[in-house]
C-alpha cells in the first residue's frame, strides 16, 4: 500500500465569531512589521557602515544576508517549535531573541561583532514569523480571517516601503548608522509586554518532531553553497569555495535522503517530499527563487549605487527606492480583488513587465525620474509574488498547509540571499574595475535574465488545470 498526501483544493472555512480582537492582531503584525523592516532599513545604512567599521565587500553582504541566510535556513524549524511548545510561546521567545540581538547590532563595535548580531536577529525573527500566520488561522474566521490576511499582506509590502524611506530618514539625522537598530529595541520590548498580556495561551500541536538530522544537513547545503559566494570574490574565488559549492550539492543530496529515511520510518521529515508534489508547488518554488533573487539584488546593489558612485545622502537614497516599494504594494493588495481567470494572468505579465524594467534601469544609471519610473516598474512587476504564493498552496490540503507554505517562504528567502550573493558581487568586482555605468548595466543584465526565468517558470504555474490528488 503506498501513501500519499492528501493534495486538494482548501475546503472553506465555517463561518462563525472570530475568537481575536484588534490588539492580538495589532501585537502580532507589528512583530512581523519589524522583522520585515530589519531585512530593508539595514540595504540604505550599508554605505555608512562600510565607512564606520571599514567593513569589506564581503562584510558587508554578511552584513546584508546574513540574517535572511538564518531565518531562511530555520524558518520551518521555528514553525516546528510552535507546534510542540504553543505558538504564543514561540512568538514571544522569538520576538525576545530578536529584540535583544538588535540592541546588540546597535551597539557593535566591529564588523564581526554586526555579523554575529545580525545572524542572531536572523533566528529570533524564525521563531516569531511563522506563529504569526498560524495565531491568525486559530484565531479569526470567516470575513474577519480575510480582513487579518489582507492586513497581513499589508504588512508585508509595507515593510518594505518603509525600510527604505526610514532607513534614509533615521541616517539623515547624521546620528550614525547604529540609529537604524536602536530605533527598533523599545518597539520590541513594548510588544514584548503587551504580547504577555494580549496573546492567548495555548498548547501547540504537539504533532511533531524537530527532525535534527534534517535540520542539519539542509543546513550544511545551504551553508556551504552560500557561504563562498559572499566571501569568494574578496578572498580571490580560493579553491576552498568552489569545492564547498560542490560538497553543497552532495549535502542537497543527502538532505533529501535523510527525509525519505524519516518519512519512512513514520516521522514528520523537515520538509515532506509528497507536499512539494502538490500541483503548483514545483513551478512555484522556481518562481519564488528566482524573482526575490532579483529583488535581494536589486535593493542591495541599488544602495551601494545610489550613494557610492551618484553621491546621494542615505535620505534621498531611501526616498528613490518609495516609487518602487509602493507599486509593489499596490499590485500585492490589488491582485485578489480580480477575478480568479485574471488573477493567474498576471503572474506571467507581471515578469515581463520587471525584465524590461531592468534594462532600463541599468540604462538610467544617471538617477532622477527615469530610475524611479524604471524601478516602480520593477515593483509592480514583482508585486505578483503574492499571487504566486496563493496559487502554488491552492491545491495543499489544509493538514498540511504549514509545510507548503514554509517550504515557499525558505526558497524565497534562499533566493534573496543567492541574489545578493552572486549579482552582489558581479556590481562590486565592476565599479572597482569599470566602473559605474558598466556595472548598473552588467548587474541590470543580470537580473533581468533572473527575471525572464522566473517568467518561463510562472507559464507553468498558471498554464496548467491540475486536478486533485486523493488518499490511496
Amino acid at each position: 500500500m503506498t501513501q500519499s498526501v492528501s493534495i486538494s483544493a482548501a475546503l472553506p472555512t465555517k463561518p462563525e465569531r472570530a475568537k481575536g480582537n484588534g490588539l492580538l492582531l495589532t501585537v502580532i503584525l507589528v512583530g512581523q512589521f519589524l522583522a520585515i523592516l530589519n531585512v530593508n532599513i539595514v540595504n540604505v545604512a550599508t554605505p555608512t557602515v562600510e565607512a564606520d567599521l571599514r567593513s569589506s565587500g564581503a562584510g558587508l553582504q554578511m552584513i546584508v544576508a546574513g540574517y535572511t541566510i538564518v531565518y531562511a535556513v530555520l524558518l520551518i524549524t521555528g514553525a516546528r517549535l510552535g507546534d510542540l511548545f504553543g505558538y504564543r510561546r514561540a512568538f514571544l521567545w522569538g520576538l525576545a531573541v530578536f529584540t535583544l540581538t538588535t540592541l546588540a547590532a546597535g551597539l557593535a563595535p566591529s564588523t564581526g561583532w554586526l555579523v554575529a548580531a545580525r545572524l542572531a536577529q536572523g533566528a529570533g525573527a524564525a521563531m516569531m514569523m511563522p506563529q504569526v500566520l498560524t495565531l491568525i488561522q486559530r484565531n479569526y474566521h470567516g470575513p474577519a480571517r480575510g480582513r487579518a490576511l489582507g492586513l497581513w499582506s499589508a504588512v508585508v509590502s509595507g515593510g518594505i516601503v518603509v525600510g527604505q524611506a526610514l532607513g534614509g530618514i533615521l541616517l539623515g539625522l547624521g546620528v550614525g548608522w547604529r540609529i537604524v537598530f536602536l530605533v527598533l529595541v523599545p518597539i520590541g520590548a513594548l510588544l514584548l509586554i503587551a504580547g504577555i498580556r494580549v496573546l492567548p495561551a495555548d498548547q501547540g500541536g504537539g504533532r511533531t518532531g524537530l527532525d535534527p538530522l534534517g535540520l542539519v544537513t539542509l543546513s550544511a547545503a545551504v551553508l556551504l553553497f552560500v557561504v563562498p559566494l559572499v566571501l569568494g570574490r574578496e578572498l580571490g574565488w580560493p579553491l576552498w569555495g568552489w569545492i564547498s559549492m560542490a560538497a553543497s550539492v552532495v549535502m542537497f543530496v543527502v538532505f533529501v535522503r535523510v527525509e525519505r529515511w524519516v518519512t519512512g520510518r513514520g516521522g514528520r521529515p523537515l520538509i515532506d517530499a509528497r507536499v512539494l508534489r502538490a500541483p503548483g508547488m514545483r513551478p512555484g518554488l522556481g518562481i519564488l527563487l528566482l524573482g526575490p533573487a532579483t529583488w535581494g539584488a536589486f535593493l542591495f546593489t541599488s544602495a551601494l549605487h545610489l550613494q557610492g558612485e551618484l553621491h546621494l545622502s542615505p535620505l534621498a537614497s531611501g526616498m528613490m527606492m518609495v516609487p518602487c516599494a509602493l507599486a509593489f504594494a499596490v499590485v500585492g493588495l490589488a491582485w485578489p480583488r480580480l477575478p480568479a481567470r485574471r488573477q493567474r494572468t498576471l503572474v506571467p505579465f507581471g515578469y515581463v513587465v520587471a525584465a524590461p524594467a531592468y534594462i532600463g534601469l541599468g540604462l538610467a544609471s544617471g538617477g532622477g525620474i527615469p530610475y524611479a519610473i524604471m524601478s516602480a516598474l520593477i515593483g509592480a512587476g514583482l508585486g505578483v509574488q503574492i499571487a504566486v504564493t496563493n496559487l502554488a498552496t491552492a491545491r495543499v490540503d489544509d493538514a498540511y498547509a504549514a509545510d507548503a507554505s514554509g517550504a515557499l517562504l525558505t526558497v524565497m528567502q534562499l533566493g534573496q540571499v543567492i541574489g545578493i550573493s552572486t549579482v552582489g558581487t558581479v556590481f562590486i568586482s565592476l565599479s572597482q574595475g569599470e566602473g559605474a555605468a558598466s556595472a548598473s548595466l552588467i548587474s541590470a543584465i543580470a537580473m533581468a535574465g533572473l527575471a525572464v526565468l522566473a517568467g518561463v517558470c510562472s507559464l507553468f504555474l498558471v498554464g496548467r488545470r491540475a486536478a486533485a490528488v486523493t488518499p490511496q
